[in-house]
């Protein structure tokens, strides 16, 4: 089992939990009350730090509840945590909705999860592979 240091960085932050032993994500928890407005962007501090096994990062994704029924989501997401970082974690938030949104201390506000990231070397060349889509960008598929 991989496992992932977490330290708390004040004594009423919360570990990230998963709800289900087989979920991918951790719920991540705000470590203070903030009242986000319609549009706005903020910082939410989670009072955490954690340190990465080598050769993964862990991506912070939005809540789909949060998303659907409130449209709070995260800005970046997935933001990305570096294996290096170690600092403290905050969560970009934004407040897609026309009303107030209430985040209190000790609220799921995010889910984090772990990935790994393969060792990857670029280089160039000046031809690359032929494939049925090519150079198709967006509504290239004729899906509607």
């Amino acid at each position: 089992m991989l496992q992932v240091k977490v330290k708390k960085l004040h004594l009423d932050a919360k570990l990230p939990k998963k709800s289900f032993p087989t979920d991918s994500g951790a719920d991540l928890y705000s470590l203070i009350d903030y009242l986000l407005m319609p549009n706005q962007v903020a910082l939410i501090d989670t009072g955490i730090a954690i340190e990465l096994p080598e050769g993964h990062e862990a991506q912070i994704r939005s809540r789909s509840g949060l998303a659907a029924k409130s449209k709070i989501h995260v800005l970046n997401s997935p933001g990305t945590i570096d294996q290096t970082f170690t600092g403290n974690i905050k969560v970009i938030l934004h407040n897609d909705s026309e009303s107030d949104f209430k985040i209190s201390k000790g609220d799921r506000i995010a889910q984090m999860v772990i990935m790994p990231v393969p060792p990857v070397e670029y280089v160039e060349v000046q031809e690359l592979s032929s494939t049925d889509r090519g150079a198709g960008g967006f509504g290239s598929t004729g899906v509607k």
